[in-house]
């Protein structure tokens, strides 16, 4: 870098450093000052910040257009600045932001083109996590198109890569992409699953943000959700996202505790990690619960008789017996006394001595 840029550099990191309190003012006030640098990637990283704070007021603004397209063309001019210095990975980023954006204003023909323009250039270093980034993306823009069966495929790809690569962060982002998928797909259950996976991993990994943007999704996305859960869940959200600068995120909490009836009243409860991580299972432990209860019913049905239960149940008395006396010994007060039949004598032939 030359002696004059690194002065202006040097300047223009102090402007860097109050991107979030002065926000786009300070950017634009000192147009000039960041012109005269010739570090083509730091130009584009300048226009890219510029492009992120317009998309940020334009969202807050229920979604300005006009603040919408002057986030694309500050991507725009960003996107220059990085062909010019060959970064090929930030350019990718750029044109995702770009997409973004398009999907926002309707755009999903555009936006598509972008995000493949973004896959290309991350497949083109090589960088998997990134290209799963990009789908996840894509499975957004195919949400707000209303095509959820493709959305839920690719979120589901883009899990697998990021979980492959131990990108806990990023796949509870892409679990809630699905999770929203499935929703409206009318899959309740499975997307309830979903939405719980993304919880716990984003709370294990240290992200409560996203914990708590997986949980207020859960609750807006699924009408069926169990009461308790819903509780539970925006108890949690609210708990979790108190500290968020999104400014999206109070209306969004404000409009769910109306949806489930009071829940502003409520207050955490001492499990809120049994309720919403998804339980583990034990298969044989399940089985044999499972076991246990057909046979009890079966049992009263026939007031304990062994016999007539093992033929309800398709089996022979012997085995039912021995099932009963291994497996379920608790069981053995809830069927007829055993009877034992006497041994009979065995009776032997007399023979004669010669």
């Amino acid at each position: 870098m030359k002696p004059a840029d690194a002065t202006a550099f040097s300047r223009a990191s102090c402007f860097y450093a109050a991107f979030e309190n002065s926000g786009v003012k300070v950017l634009t006030d000192n147009t000039q000052l960041f012109e005269r640098i010739t570090n083509h990637t730091f130009k584009g990283t300048y226009h890219n910040q510029i492009g992120i704070i317009l998309e940020e007021i334009g969202a807050a603004s229920r979604k300005r257009s006009d603040y919408f397209e002057r986030a694309i063309n500050e991507y725009r001019a960003a996107d220059e600045q990085f062909k010019l210095a060959k970064n090929f990975v930030y350019r990718a980023h750029v044109k995702n932001n770009v997409a973004n954006v398009l999907r926002d204003l309707g755009r999903f023909g555009k936006a598509h083109q972008y995000l493949e323009q973004a896959r290309r250039l991350f497949m083109r270093v090589k960088d998997k996590v990134r290209v799963a980034q990009v789908d996840d993306t894509r499975a957004q823009v195919l949400i707000a198109e209303g095509k959820y069966e493709q959305a839920e495929l690719i979120a589901r790809t883009a899990a697998r890569s990021f979980e492959r690569a131990g990108r806990q962060c990023f796949l509870a982002e892409t679990l809630i992409t699905q999770g929203i998928a499935l929703a409206r797909l009318r899959e309740p259950s499975r997307a309830q699953f979903i939405f719980q996976q993304a919880i716990e991993i984003a709370h294990q990994a240290g992200s409560l943000n996203r914990a708590g943007i997986a949980a207020l999704a859960m609750i807006e996305e699924i009408d069926a959700l169990p009461r308790e859960v819903q509780s539970v869940a925006y108890a949690q959200a609210r708990e979790w996202l108190a500290t968020s600068d999104s400014p999206d995120i109070k209306p969004r909490l404000k409009a769910v505790a109306k949806k489930i009836d009071g829940a502003g009243s409520m207050t955490k409860t001492p499990n809120a990690h049994e309720v919403l991580f998804n339980k583990r299972l034990d298969l044989e432990a399940e089985v044999l619960k499972f076991e246990r209860g057909l046979i009890s019913q079966t049992l009263a049905k026939v007031n304990g008789k062994v016999t007539q239960a093992a033929e309800l149940l398709g089996m022979n008395y012997q085995k039912l017996a021995y099932i009963i006396e291994t497996k379920h010994p608790d069981l053995i007060d809830a069927r007829t006394p055993v009877r034992r039949r006497p041994r009979q004598k065995r009776k032997t032939k007399r023979r004669l001595r010669p």
